[in-house]
């Protein structure tokens, strides 16, 4: 697929699996409503303001906007492999495998993290802080950030963590799948997501309920959209 029939049908892809992004906007919804609220009770709390009431509010509202955010995470993944599959249907619901889908993808994403910070400190600790170790630390860490979008969509198409964290496999099918076009797309994804999140942050400075229920609502649109796009990208791997 090129990259207009990507994001064409990650764009369309939500509105075709409209029951499965219904019951994810409400979670999304609550999720971005305390979340919201549980800000503002840790705030009233370290100002003193009925600590102990606001504190616990707040402590509530993280534990809550933590589940939510697991639930729509851990979906995502599985919404990859829907797309890697080419598959025009949404994946059924199932909050316990969800769960455990985001445990894995932050696992997998500390992985790809933890092993360029390393890489970063020893060249840095060797050679120190000149021009040519600054770039070659950029270049590793762009290569584990593409890295780390290909594992991932290999945790979706195998469901297995071992395959996600096979570092080799994994920066290898970044050549597989284009350089040019994982970049493009990935570029195209964001833009698309910045331009929303910023205008729902306006929204949110104006009416923090609105702009809560909103931020809910795209929240889970553009990851909807988001994991498509990365699917539909792998398929061609």
């Amino acid at each position: 697929m090129d990259i207009s029939e990507i994001i064409g049908d990650a764009i369309a892809y939500p509105i075709h699996n409209i029951k499965a992004l219904v019951i994810y906007m409400i979670i999304g919804i609550i999720t971005g409503i305390l979340g919201g609220a549980s800000f503002m009770g840790l705030l009233m709390s370290l100002t003193g303001k009925n600590a102990l009431a606001a504190g616990g509010f707040g402590i509530l509202g993280v534990l809550v906007l933590l589940i939510g955010a697991l639930l729509i995470t851990g979906y995502g993944l599985d919404i990859v492999k829907f797309g890697i599959e080419r598959r025009d249907d949404g994946p059924g619901i199932d909050l316990v495998r969800q769960v455990l889908n985001a445990v894995k993808l932050l696992i997998v994403s500390i992985v790809y993290y933890i092993v360029p910070a390393i890489i970063a400190w020893v060249l840095f600790t060797l050679l120190g802080r000149g021009i040519l170790t600054v770039l070659i630390v950029m270049i590793i860490s762009i290569i584990f950030a593409f890295a780390e979008f290909m594992a991932i969509c290999r945790l979706a198409k195998y469901d297995s963590l071992g395959e996600a964290l096979a570092i080799g496999e994994a920066i290898g099918d970044i050549s597989k799948v284009g350089v040019i076009k994982l970049l493009a797309t990935i570029i195209i994804v964001v833009v698309i997501a910045m331009i929303v999140c910023f205008i729902l942050l306006y929204v949110y400075k104006l009416n923090s309920l609105i702009g809560g229920i909103l931020l809910g609502i795209f929240a889970v649109y553009l990851t909807f959209f988001a994991n498509r796009a990365a699917g539909l990208l792998y398929s061609d791997a």
